[in-house]
């Protein structure tokens, strides 16, 4: 009977970091050795990062991951691992995975389906490695096994198939299961998005069962590279069952998920399947012996508690964006936050994701070992509470107009006093009063809010940039932009004002749903060390409505007066671009789902506006802060939604679309879910 214990291991890599890099990754192999653990897998790309971008053009980066391999390898004694990296072959560059054991390179396996959507532009810097084709690489003068290869070890035999590999058609898995693998490592890097992570478990389910095979699959942690978030989903399955799943969005360097296999019953299995795809013939042999006192286990996954309590969007939100806070506050090496705090849902959602960030920080790794990551920040390593942590690297600043309410001012005070953050109150009326004369001065009129609306609101949202940009410098934090996915998509906003920021941590999300968010986190609260975590310093920010507060109070200014309503703006924005649907494509589907809610003139009105302002705004959502990835409704065109800055404005397909609404009466159809 073959039974072994293995591992996945999920590390917090940073590109081209190969000192600690490399320290992540025997950190994981020690503890690995600890556990008696015989076989571990290790991320793609974990030796120089996933998001080196055009960094791995770089001979010398080729040259130091070798060297950091040769490293790992002295620290693989009786144990196997399995690694990514980049490898050149014959002046080609490939994605590939190498197999270590007891101390030797046993051989390299390379991505064959590389991913170039979305986020990921892997074509850009690889070669995909052909069906079948076994070759060779050298290093230091001897030569190793490159390609579609089956390890064969102690009568265990172990394949590798990269990430995108296991998501396709023909997959790796299909040519190694006639062969009769026993084990197949997937080394990934997958991104966090919104549920993700149930369909990486059915995939990896399925793979093991449709395969007959145990599936070991590692991923990447943290906030590697700026805008990507991995959540460290490491799972085990084997004949259809998933025996251990990682707990996801740890603040670690590393975790480790162990579990017990039984190859004997994989092999069982294997003999009632009758398919038979194409073999591998390329086999390469090593001589190992697998512990034989290991106990079988009926173990199996279970969720974590934050994942069964209902609300698994809500706080997949706030652990995901947290992360990638901590991480990017860390890897920075910035001393904390710095918030234009208006009192309104975009500065508050930043605010409260930043005091969240350190209660989801201490119930991953602890008090001390939170102070620890962030070792560079002195003034926190006295610090005795989450309150004194959030009071030093925590600062907002209400910058208020004669435009300003109480009201706001009252939401901001007492939503940074909940989460212990510094709190400043200053008043910018006479910079704006000054701006304005100045100019007026120069073009010989006054400017009044009948003639120069716009140029009056902008310049008060532009003023509040320099007082914060110069308390955010004197502590050297990090600026945040408080810019929510709505606004992006219809360029609501300031350049160089409310978009003024070194990250963007909402822009990713829609303000509708936003909006809820922070209604549930005041409401019901994110899960906590076994309780929820509530925010009711939230409750003033909740009980207003979306407002710029920019024009004179007696107009009563509303964001949804100026654009349309959330939920709309955000439904034409889901049809017209995610889904790709023109301006009178899209007026339909809007008139199937408000049927009952706005006027058919009302949706028309609106769409027109939708597609004018999208158009007209390509050039601010190129400037924006960097932001992070949380669904494939990513606008970030440097990373997911490419649009041309200049463009014909959809202007016949607007002509089009006026059209269609003057000539067609209103179309009564069942209701389209979105």
């Amino acid at each position: 009977m073959k039974i072994l214990k293995v591992a996945s291991g999920a590390l917090n890599q940073t590109p081209l970091d190969w000192k600690q890099n490399t320290r992540n990754c025997i950190e994981a192999i020690e503890e690995a050795k600890s556990e008696k653990v015989s076989i571990l897998c290790l991320p793609e790309l974990a030796i120089t990062g996933y998001g080196c971008e055009d960094a791995f053009y770089s001979p010398d980066v080729q040259r130091k991951a070798l060297e950091s391999l040769k490293e790992l390898k002295e620290h693989t004694a009786g144990i196997i691992v399995c690694v990514g990296l980049p490898l050149e072959i014959n002046n080609k560059l490939f994605n590939a995975a190498c197999l270590l054991a007891d101390k030797n390179i046993l051989g390299f396996a390379c991505k064959r389906h590389l991913p170039n959507y979305g986020v990921f532009y892997e074509d850009r810097w690889f070669h995909r490695w052909p069906d079948n084709l076994k070759d060779e690489v050298s290093i230091d003068g001897f030569k190793y096994p490159v390609g579609d290869i089956i390890f064969e070890i102690d009568n265990i035999k172990i394949a590798i198939e990269i990430c995108e590999d296991a998501w396709v058609p023909n997959r790796p898995a299909d040519s190694y299961f006639n062969s009769g693998v026993d084990i197949v490592l997937n080394p990934s890097a997958s991104p966090f998005e919104f549920n993700k992570f149930r369909t990486r478990e059915r995939l990896i389910i399925e793979s093991s069962r449709s395969h007959a095979c145990s599936y070991i699959y590692a991923n990447l942690l943290g906030n590697e590279s700026g805008r990507l978030i991995f959540d460290g989903d490491a799972q085990i399955a084997s004949n259809g069952v998933l025996l251990r799943s990682s707990d996801r969005f740890s603040y670690a360097s590393h975790t480790l998920t162990t579990a017990v296999i039984d190859t004997d019953q994989t092999a069982v299995d294997f003999t009632k399947i009758k398919t038979k795809p194409k073999a591998i013939s390329n086999k390469v042999s090593f001589v190992f012996e697998f512990p034989t006192n290991v106990k079988p286990s009926y173990e199996e996954a279970t969720l974590e508690a934050f994942e069964s309590g209902g609300s698994i969007k809500e706080e997949e939100f706030a652990r995901a964006v947290c992360l990638g806070l901590f991480d990017y506050l860390r890897k920075s090496r910035s001393q904390g936050f710095t918030i234009s705090l208006s009192g309104g849902a975009d500065s508050s959602a930043c605010t409260a994701l930043c005091g969240l960030m350190i209660r989801l920080a201490d119930e991953s790794i602890g008090f001390d070992a939170m102070k620890t990551r962030l070792g560079h920040i002195k003034k926190i390593q006295a610090c005795k509470t989450e309150e004194e942590v959030s009071q030093e690297i925590i600062h907002t600043i209400y910058q208020g107009t004669e435009n300003s309410s109480d009201e706001t001012k009252n939401s901001a005070r007492a939503l940074a006093e909940s989460m212990g953050a510094k709190f400043y109150d200053v008043n910018i009326n006479g910079l704006v009063e000054q701006y304005t004369g100045m100019i007026e001065e120069q073009i010989n009129r006054e400017l009044t809010w009948a003639t120069d609306d716009i140029p009056l609101q902008n310049i008060q949202a532009r003023v509040r940039a320099p007082g914060v940009w110069l308390l955010n410098n004197i502590t050297g934090h990090l600026l945040l932009a408080t810019s929510n996915r709505s606004e992006v998509a219809v360029g609501y906003c300031t350049m160089d004002g409310d978009t003024a920021g070194s990250i963007s941590p909402i822009a990713g999300i829609d303000k509708h749903w936003l909006r809820s968010w922070l209604i549930w986190l005041e409401k019901k609260g994110c899960h906590v060390k076994g309780k929820h975590i509530k925010i009711e310093g939230l409750k003033y920010v909740n009980a207003l409505n979306p407002t710029a507060e920019l024009r004179p109070k007696e107009q009563m200014q509303s964001d949804e007066k100026d654009l349309m309503p959330y939920e709309v703006l955000d439904a034409i924005e889901k049809v017209a671009i995610k889904d790709k649907k023109s301006p009178t494509e899209s007026f339909q589907y809007m008139e199937v789902l408000w049927a009952n809610e706005y006027s058919r003139e009302e949706l028309f009105n609106w769409v027109t506006r939708f597609f004018k302002l999208w158009s007209r705004n390509q050039w601010k959502r190129e400037r924006y802060a960097p932001s992070f990835h949380l669904d494939n409704r990513n606008l970030d065109p440097r990373s997911w939604c490419r649009f041309p800055i200049l463009s014909g404005g959809f202007e016949e397909e607007l002509k089009e679309l006026k059209a269609f609404y003057e000539g067609n009466p209103k179309v009564k159809s069942r209701k389209i879910g979105f």
